[in-house]
């Protein structure tokens, strides 16, 4: 029994020894990672996390609610076997239809309805996108403008020269490394840090030219979301709520997840909202920044989000992704866990896909498999009506 003793009792000295190891190495938010992730039986981050972080709300308006018209067909077409198999498969907890703005088919899972809030991930670096635009058009802000009139503590060799532009496509020449699995990088520790600002302040360099090469990072959309927050005087979410979720008559409030001190908003991800409501930011941009005659965002803005703007990557907008599918121009919002609010202007028909699994890129190449399978039996469903409805 006393030999049992030395052993915990050794263990226990192990224990608190590497945890003040990560404390004092200034890795403490691992911590605050394991206890939200696996202390509640996931090995990742999670679609309904947003109940272990401080979030923040963004408003509606109860007593003006845009109601998403439904189609005569309104699931009248049965979802095809392979699309009922990949949501099984992928864990799929929202799939909604949209065509000519009136919602085709709309079928929820896992327990999910209407109203449940889902994480956006990184869906939320096109809304907040959305934002800057918004910022634009008050005339607060511009794409040339440089980082440091927002930032004025920003470092690196180049961070005299990094524009708003540059962030909001993803080539400011950070130092960020994007990598969700590794629990010693910065997007980690920026999901479950203290104080992003801080952490963006201090750990955030500019050390390559800005503008000249694609690299999909998280710090620039948070960078994106401190200038938003400097140019307006307001916090993100109340910005959004002001410019979007009242405007477009959101169905219900959402929540944006904080870093854990609850001051500032995670820009780069952790919108929680549901599946009728993301929408509207593919109604939206479908129609180039006009909801139901009000001009939110310009339209030339809009435009411009939804085109390359690096020869070397066209596949990637301002925050938006970018395909071709069968000759028709596609644009995306997309999230870790394979969210999707997927646009085709040509045909004005919006997917959204929410869920809790992602099939992985093939071979590197940009766009995932269930990109593609979720337009191809969306394209069949809508075919089955008989007239393309």
């Amino acid at each position: 029994m006393k030999k049992i003793k030395r052993v915990v009792a050794g263990l226990l000295v192990v224990i608190v020894l590497a945890i003040g190891g990560l404390y004092l190495g200034g890795y403490g938010y691992i911590l605050q990672a394991v206890k939200t992730v696996y202390g509640n039986g996931h090995i990742t981050s999670f679609i309904d996390d947003f109940r272990f972080f401080p979030t923040r709300k963004i408003a509606n308006d109860p007593q003006h609610i845009w109601h998403w018209p439904l189609a005569k067909n309104y699931n009248k077409v049965k979802p095809t076997k392979r699309l009922i198999d990949e949501h099984q498969k992928m864990k799929t907890v929202a799939f909604l239809i949209i065509k000519n703005d009136s919602i085709f088919s709309e079928h929820y899972y896992q327990g999910y309805h209407k109203d449940s809030l889902s994480n956006s991930f990184s869906m939320a670096k096109s809304m907040t996108e959305a934002l800057l635009g918004k910022a634009i058009k008050d005339g607060l802000v511009s794409m040339d403008d440089k980082v440091q009139k927002y930032i004025p503590g920003l470092q690196g060799k180049y961070a005299g020269e990094v524009t708003v532009g540059d962030v909001a496509s993803m080539s400011s020449g950070s130092n960020w490394i994007e990598d969700y699995y590794n629990p010693f990088h910065i997007t980690t520790e920026a999901y479950f840090c203290d104080d992003l600002d801080k952490l963006m302040l201090e750990k955030v360099r500019i050390d390559d030219k800005p503008g000249e090469k694609f690299h999909y990072l998280s710090g620039d959309t948070q960078l994106m979301g401190m200038i938003i927050a400097k140019a307006t005087g307001m916090t993100l979410s109340d910005y959004m709520s002001q410019s979007f979720w009242k405007p477009m008559g959101a169905r219900k409030y959402a929540l944006w997840t904080l870093d854990d001190a609850g001051k500032t908003e995670k820009a780069f991800c952790c919108i929680n909202a549901n599946a009728r409501d993301f929408a509207r930011f593919g109604k939206l941009y479908e129609h180039f920044g006009n909801w139901e005659g009000n001009q939110i965002l310009d339209t030339a803005y809009v435009k411009k989000s939804i085109s390359p703007v690096l020869q070397s990557s066209p596949y990637y907008g301002y925050s938006w992704w970018l395909a071709d599918y069968k000759g028709k121009k596609v644009a995306y919002m997309r999230g870790v866990l394979g969210q999707y609010v997927i646009i085709i202007p040509e045909d004005h028909i919006i997917i959204v896909r929410l869920g809790k699994k992602l099939d992985f890129t093939p071979n590197g190449k940009p766009h995932r498999n269930d990109f593609y399978l979720y337009l191809d039996e969306a394209y069949k469903m809508l075919h089955n009506t008989g007239n393309n409805e």
